[in-house]
């Protein structure tokens, strides 16, 4: 498949260049090259080409500016990838770049290898998101709504009724929560707030999706997920690992240097209700999964530290020989006669 890339840039001689380094990639269709003169040309050849995967654009050009052009894309495509071109010494402009959502920069004169290395680079990321989005699609991460009308058009009775169907499963459900979100909330601007938390989101986000998990909801600062199928516990704990270590090992700057966060897991397993949940009256559906078992993750979750990841006796039995755990001690649980046993998985 083609990759299209808008070079932006009002020096002539730049075109005559990349067509001559890459004209193997443009003979061979892997690369497809669109040029502009400056910022308002590339708005102009956009609107034109809706399958530019990146944008090389130049930061010193007339009329429009990259710095300009950047914010430009970010507001109407934010999948949308830029590399921008900077002359040596020039960090002021590389910093706007970056803050702006540049993926990367290179210098001038350009070294053409170095660009070549930067675009190949800036594809794979692009790719990877284009996968991550149909992965979500696919784990009914954007399923919310479910209107009548496009039942009946994807099969009619038939199709409806098995939308409303449910069934009972075994598998494993997570709770992950970012602590102590809440104070950070009361004392940063808003805007902050939501794009750290839904910088950390992604991360989780992603690592579930790695383990063919499904996110059910977002709640608050918290993720609920669910895994089903073949080795659906230790795929979840999997998750639930390669999430507080990504989380720990992560920085997301946006200005708030004071909030370093860590996450508290609650995993349970066993049999639970699959299904679409919710009211047909608003034609709007969740489908997740209900159930006891549930319930128990929820509350493993609650009485979980910062960095703790906690599981029931009854699945570090089934575990153990896994993964690294250590005994907690009973706890007591809300509508539970007796105390629960609790192990945390440590690695």
């Amino acid at each position: 498949m083609m990759t299209k890339i808008l070079v932006v840039d009002d020096e002539e001689d730049l075109k005559v260049l990349i067509k001559q380094r890459f004209r193997k990639k443009i003979r061979n269709n892997e690369y497809g090259f669109i040029f502009a003169d400056n910022g308002r040309h590339a708005l102009e050849q956009l609107v034109e080409h809706t399958d530019v995967d990146l944008v090389l654009s130049d930061i010193n050009m007339p009329e429009m500016d990259g710095l300009t052009l950047l914010t430009k894309l970010s507001e109407q495509n934010s999948l949308l990838k830029s590399v921008m071109v900077s002359a040596y010494g020039d960090m002021e402009n590389i910093r706007m770049a970056m803050n702006r959502g540049a993926f990367d920069f290179i210098t001038k004169p350009i070294d053409f290898k170095d660009l070549e290395i930067t675009i190949e680079k800036t594809i794979a990321h692009v790719e990877a998101i284009k996968k991550t989005l149909q992965a979500v699609k696919e784990n009914n991460i954007l399923r919310m709504y479910v209107d009548e009308n496009v039942i009946n058009f994807m099969g009619g009775k038939e199709m409806k009724t098995a939308m409303f169907e449910t069934e009972t499963v075994e598998g494993t459900v997570v709770f992950v929560d970012i602590c102590g979100f809440t104070t950070i909330s009361e004392n940063e601007p808003a805007e902050k707030v939501v794009a750290m938390l839904n910088a950390y989101f992604d991360i989780m986000v992603k690592a579930i999706i790695k383990q063919d998990g499904v996110v059910d909801k977002f709640l608050g600062d918290a993720i609920m997920a669910s895994f089903r199928g073949e080795y659906h516990l230790d795929r979840a704990i999997e998750t639930c690992l390669d999430i507080r270590k990504s989380i720990e090992n992560t920085e997301i700057d946006i200005g708030i240097e004071s909030y370093k966060p860590e996450v508290s897991i609650g995993i349970n397993s066993g049999d639970m209700v699959w299904g679409n949940i919710g009211s047909s009256t608003l034609k709007r559906l969740d489908y997740t999964v209900i159930g006891d078992a549930v319930n128990v993750a929820s509350r493993l979750q609650s009485a979980a530290d910062k960095g703790q990841i906690l599981i029931s006796e009854a699945n570090y039995k089934k575990i153990k020989e896994s993964f690294n755990c250590e005994k907690i001690g009973e706890i007591v649980m809300k509508n539970k006669a007796q105390p629960l046993m609790v192990y945390e998985v440590l690695d």
